[in-house]
């Protein structure tokens, strides 16, 4: 759910529709850089034609040179060299005349400026960005004093030089030089300047000290307003829509800590190390941060000036609500409730009902988070939603309520039905993120009831589809929960046909997208440790899968104890193995996790088995079997049907279990993983050998013919995984049949591939009786 504070991620200079004026109480410079940004435009407007590509991608670059932070001149001419190396060439040496020439040279550049913005061709209208940016420098300069204008050619030296300047020369930085000259102002006054060189005394040190501040970084100056808005708000944007292309969390805070330095009172600043610390996980750092935000919030009344006291009211409640939402987010729900029941005394003291129903959101989401049955307070929060129209969180409702019907057993009609309610809402409302959350949502419950082509197909279509949001800094919504969720499910399908190359692919492309610091990190390497698992159990290399359940468990206590089971049932540890499954059952069954009480009952019947109790197991086969019908899981109901055909081959009845098997062969053929596939084909052959014992000559042959076709369609899919010790009982069993069938060469043929890989593997494998 997002942050209830307006958005997340709002725009960091708009509080309540209210544009904060002069945030920082500091006028625009006349930098060096500011003046490389015009021997930019002026180049760009009197050199050579420049090529309709390079010239698109400098107007792009045009506008964050202007209200980015500035840049060292390296960083500069390097931004300029990508877009066009002739421009960048002719910058340079602009700068050089300057820089290295006389304070006449600096002026002429001034003077000479105007001439090429004023013609009546020229593209720089009077009203563009950069006309504007043209004239407001000008007026700067023109106002400044010989003094000062002697302070920036000198200014503008040191930055230049200080490109060539060797790593280990002692250097002053321009924006220090900058701020420490309070003549640089252009309309400052003794007050002003006295206040703010009282201000810094007293903010000398950093707002706060972490990790994430790097004590190596140099000292920056301040920034102007519109500087300080356009950083504010793209690192905001790149926080929400793509993580990678902001920058790191160490470098964001130590610019955020010099935005404080000079102007502790700044409320969005505080807001933004917030979400910063949040990338990091740092409790400590991110609650310090919130709580700064709605105090500064409160104490510069910005809230109270629009609004009376129920500004000042208004920001408390949403704080107590924000911090709820901190508490929950790492777990911490006592104190969670605690922040939450504070929010929702304070709304019902100003009568605010939108507040109160975030309020109502947030305590489903945390009666779910603690494991209690929520849907009554779900479904009330959905009804008075749609009565206050709040359509975001009609729809997160509805979602929850499809989420724990499908934990419930509901049908996937229903539940699609109900998904396609929300969709027409979300595309009415262009609700983009929400849309985004049901394509997943709509993915997984596919994948959960076993269709994995209906999976796959809405993966597919959520990673193809263009966001509605407005695309900003050239970025795509695209390291959201939702997509990481649709990866890992495609990442997971293409592992159980086998394609693991693709598989690599994917969770490389996830590992880029959602570094390990990242919130959603967990979800890709929960699904990277379980393919690595599962394809080591299938090879049978037991001893590479032991290592991953630590690491599993780390991620997921439940599948970690679920993994350790099967490895100690498959080193023939029963005793233990079943230890573990029992207590694992009874978790489970107190916190409904219905799928893993049926894999629970699966992996319990094959440890009856070891110990020949197949008439043990099928009762419990029978329960597994009755529940997955119940919750229409399809996949784990013929998993289920495979255990029971297979038991029901160990008493003694072939024919019933190969009508049984028959049943689910359908379903496993079209949806199941290529593991199931081959053990289903498999265990035909084995069911059609044991019925032709019984048949006279014509039939007995016509059975074995069966089973050989059988058998043959099972290696095919065993050889796509590699799987060695499936293909050794298969070839074992081809060579038998071609034996009893007369057919020498083609048993010659398995006989010899039976023998390479039992000697390749070197060790017993579990008898092909025994064995699924």
């Amino acid at each position: 759910m997002a942050s209830v504070h307006e958005s997340l991620y709002f725009n960091p200079m708009m509080t309540n529709g209210v544009v904060h004026a002069n945030v920082f109480g500091i006028k625009d410079w006349v930098t060096p850089y500011k003046i490389s940004v015009l021997a930019l435009l002026y180049e760009m407007t009197t050199s050579k034609p420049i090529a309709l590509q390079e010239r698109r991608r400098l107007n792009k670059l045009i506008l964050p040179l202007q209200q980015g932070p500035d840049l060292t001149l390296d960083q500069f001419l390097k931004t300029v060299e990508e877009c066009c190396p002739q421009t960048a060439y002719a910058v340079k040496l602009r700068l050089h005349e300057m820089a290295d020439g006389e304070l006449k040279d600096m002026e002429y550049f001034f003077a000479t400026l105007p001439t090429p913005f004023s013609a009546i061709d020229s593209e720089a209208y009077k009203t563009s960005v950069v006309g504007l940016f043209m004239r407001h420098m000008l007026l700067a300069y023109n106002k400044l004093s010989f003094s000062q204008v002697y302070k920036l050619y000198k200014a503008l030296q040191q930055y230049y030089h200080s490109h060539y300047a060797q790593p280990g020369d002692v250097q002053v930085g321009l924006p220090t030089l900058a701020a420490d000259d309070s003549d640089m102002d252009l309309t400052s006054t003794e007050d002003n300047v006295g206040e703010r060189m009282e201000k810094e005394e007293l903010d000398t040190a950093p707002l706060h000290e972490s990790e994430l501040r790097n004590e190596d970084a140099p000292s920056r100056g301040p920034l102007s307003q519109k500087q300080a808005e356009y950083f504010l708000a793209r690192q905001a944007y790149l926080l929400k829509n793509d993580e990678n292309k902001a920058l790191k969390p160490s470098a964001l805070q130590d610019e955020l800590n010099n935005m404080l330095k000079f102007n502790p009172d700044f409320a969005e600043a505080h807001y933004l190390s917030y979400l910063n610390s949040m990338r990091v996980q740092d409790i400590f750092i991110s609650t310090h941060s919130l709580l700064h935000y709605f105090d500064r919030l409160i104490l510069s009344g910005s809230e109270g000036k629009s609004n009376g006291d129920e500004g000042y009211g208004r920001s408390l409640r949403y704080a107590a609500l924000n911090l709820a939402a901190l508490h929950c987010r790492f777990g911490h729900y006592q104190q969670a409730d605690l922040a939450l029941q504070e929010a929702i005394r304070i709304a019902q003291e100003s009568n605010d009902h939108v507040c109160l129903q975030h309020c109502l959101s947030w305590l489903y989401t945390l009666e779910q988070m603690k494991g209690s049955d929520s849907s009554v307070l779900t479904e009330d929060s959905v009804k008075m939603a749609a009565h206050f129209c709040l359509p975001y969180l009609v729809s997160l409702g509805i979602q929850s309520l499809v989420q724990q019907g499908a934990v419930q057993g509901k049908t996937a009609h229903e539940l699609m039905d109900a998904l396609k309610d929300t969709d027409i809402l979300h595309w009415k409302h262009s609700l983009s993120e929400l849309i985004d959350i049901s394509l997943a949502q709509t993915t997984s419950i596919w994948r959960m009831y076993g269709k994995s082509t209906m999976a796959q197909q809405q993966a597919q279509l959520l990673l193809n589809m263009n966001s509605l949001e407005q695309v900003n800094f050239g970025v795509q919504q695209n390291n959201t929960e939702a997509f990481a969720v649709a990866l890992c499910h495609l990442a997971e399908l293409h592992a159980e046909q086998g394609l693991y190359g693709a598989v690599s692919e994917v969770l490389k492309h996830l590992k880029e997208q959602f570094p390990p610091h990242t919130q959603h990190a967990k979800l890709w390497m929960l699904c990277d440790l379980k393919i690595q698992f599962d394809r080591a159990m299938n090879d049978g290399k037991y001893h590479l899968a032991e290592p991953h359940v630590t690491a599993i468990a780390a991620l997921n206590k439940t599948e970690g104890l679920y993994r350790k089971a099967q490895v100690l049932k498959a080193l023939n540890r029963t005793t233990e193995a079943y230890s573990i499954l029992q207590r694992l059952q009874l978790y489970c069954e107190k916190t409904k996790y219905t799928e893993m009480i049926i894999r629970v009952m699966l992996v319990t019947a094959e440890l009856h088995w070891e110990s020949s109790g197949f008439a043990t197991a099928l009762p419990l086969l029978l329960q597994a079997l009755a529940l997955a019908r119940q919750h229409h899981l399809q996949a784990l109901a013929s998993e289920t049907i495979l255990h029971l055909a297979f038991t029901q081959l160990m008493l003694g009845v072939p024919e019933q279990a190969l009508g049984v098997l028959h049943e689910a062969m359908e379903p496993i053929l079209a949806h199941g993983a290529v593991m199931d596939k081959g053990r289903a084909l498999l265990l035909a052959a084995r069911c059609q050998m044991a019925m032709a014992g019984t048949r006279s000559n014509g039939q007995r042959h016509a059975a074995l013919g069966l089973a050989v076709q059988s058998l043959g369609e099972a290696a095919a899919y065993f050889s796509m995984l590699d799987c060695k010790e499936r293909l050794r009982d298969v070839h074992y069993l081809q060579a038998r049949l071609h034996h009893t069938l007369g057919q020498t060469p083609q048993r010659n043929k398995c006989a010899m591939l039976f023998r390479l890989l039992d000697q390749e593997l070197q060790a017993p494998g579990a008898a092909v009786a025994m064995r699924l």
